[in-house]
């Protein structure tokens, strides 16, 4: 089990580590020189602000945004939230400086786009100087199905049946193009155009794809932008997350009401337009590159460590033999169409809560009060809610004209050992989106009656 939480973790600041399967034409070593040594912005993987606010040992300042600040005032309670940090308080960070508390940008964006919310600021003193060790939520397959495993008991035989069947109906669909993915990652390239429009089509039938594409493609735009924005956020260490959320907003009519990237899958003319709608320079090699490093990445993710991806087939394969060789596929897929069953609402904790200890467990023991968003050091950082060893102080915050934050009024709150509630509203099918041409499959909703009711679009569970 630990070695599950162990193989979802990164840290930028060591050399590769972690068990990948056979035949891959690129190793994750190879992956990560390239991004960091090829690309304008790689530098900012290992030499990123956060990540030297980290291991500094000294105290960290953050940003929440809610919607629920006189909620929490009541209660004096602060829930921790699932999504791509499991189970943390989703925040960004901020940089202490004579004018006051600066946001990083994607904190500067959160508090631009939701006026109507509260900035929380944290400050965190750590124990010592914190584990640079980033929680990467496409890497938590196998644990998703793990956890389902032990509790599938919960459900009733005709939903498990029904959810059994609903997989792989999904992997009928997609087995062939899975197949030419692989290929692909073993270096057999197919032609990227007929890749992307492939790799859309499949997204409809397995949701966790438009994650994977979408983070593929954000990355893309992160490492490579040379626009001038994008060079000032570098000069103070950070990547510009502003590229990302441009990207899912062009895409996806309506994804900055409801952020579901489970209907990111632009075929690839939108796809070069999307790209070039944002920086034309970027444009041509868009297709490439999603092509080379989705293949690798899926590979890495839906396979077990132990198998060779040259010999994996997904055509004529049942479920069972899946689970064994595809784990992190399955997992993922089960994951997300659980939550749209009828009873989730009620069973939620169940399933969640037993990653959220896990989890807890796993930062604790590491020495970690505040992971991060570990696909990129990109500024999506938590509060771990049960960590021992370090102290934490909240205050409501006001913003001043430069956008600068100052400390007004301290909340009294403790965090406890609790997941704000979630539910999801009924899938939608047969509607066809007008951006993506993709059936519209809601985005989760928050629901919590007190502490953190989640406040922001780029907090929709992962």
């Amino acid at each position: 089990m630990r070695d599950e939480w162990e193989h979802a973790h990164t840290d930028y600041t060591r050399p590769v580590r972690r068990r990948i399967p056979a035949s891959l034409a690129e190793s994750e070593a190879d992956w990560r020189h390239y991004l960091e040594h090829s690309t304008p912005n790689g530098w900012l993987i290992q030499h990123n602000a956060m990540t030297e606010a980290l291991v500094s040992g000294k105290p960290i300042y953050l940003l929440h945004t809610t919607k629920a600040i006189d909620a929490i005032r009541t209660s004096r309670q602060l829930h921790a939230s699932t999504g791509c940090l499991v189970a943390a308080l989703y925040c960004s960070p901020l940089v202490r400086q004579h004018e006051g508390l600066r946001p990083h940008n994607l904190g500067a964006y959160l508090m631009r786009t939701k006026p109507s919310t509260t900035p929380i600021v944290f400050e965190v003193v750590p124990d010592a100087p914190i584990r640079p060790k980033g929680i990467d939520y496409l890497h938590l397959g196998a644990i998703h199905l793990r956890t389902y495993e032990r509790y599938r008991s919960f459900l009733t035989p005709t939903e498990n049946d029904q959810l059994d069947d609903t997989v792989l109906t999904g992997l009928r669909a997609t087995a062939a193009f899975f197949d030419v993915t692989l290929r692909n990652a073993s270096g057999h390239p197919t032609p990227a155009p007929e890749f992307i429009d492939q790799l859309s089509d499949a997204v409809t039938h397995v949701p966790f794809l438009g994650y994977l594409y979408f983070e593929v493609l954000s990355e893309y735009l992160m490492l490579h932008s040379v626009t001038p924005e994008t060079k000032t956020y570098a000069q103070a260490g950070e990547l510009n997350n502003w590229l990302g959320k441009r990207l899912a907003f062009a895409a996806v009519d309506g994804m900055d009401r409801l952020f579901d990237l489970a209907r990111f899958n632009p075929r690839h003319h939108r796809l070069v337009q999307l790209v070039e709608g944002i920086e034309p320079a970027l444009g041509p090699g868009a297709a490439e590159y999603v092509r080379r490093r989705l293949s690798h990445l899926f590979a890495r993710t839906a396979l077990h460590p132990s198998q060779d991806a040259a010999a994996v087939t997904f055509l004529g394969a049942d479920l069972s033999t899946l689970r064994n060789v595809a784990p992190g596929l399955i997992g993922q897929m089960i994951f997300r169409e659980i939550r749209y069953m009828p009873r989730y609402q009620q069973l939620y904790h169940c399933f969640e809560k037993a990653k959220a200890l896990d989890a807890w467990d796993y930062w604790n023991s590491e020495g970690i009060p505040t992971p991060f968003n570990g696909i990129l050091p990109k500024g999506e950082i938590g509060i771990n809610p049960v960590y021992p060893r370090s102290s934490v102080r909240a205050w409501a915050a006001e913003k001043d004209s430069r956008g600068y934050l100052h400390p007004a009024e301290e909340v009294t709150a403790v965090f406890t050992p609790h997941l704000a509630s979630w539910w999801a509203p009924p899938r939608q099918r047969g509607r066809r989106n007008a951006d993506t041409d993709s059936p519209v499959e809601p985005a989760l909703r928050a629901r919590s009656p007190i502490p953190t009711q989640r406040s922001s679009v780029d907090e929709v569970s992962a």
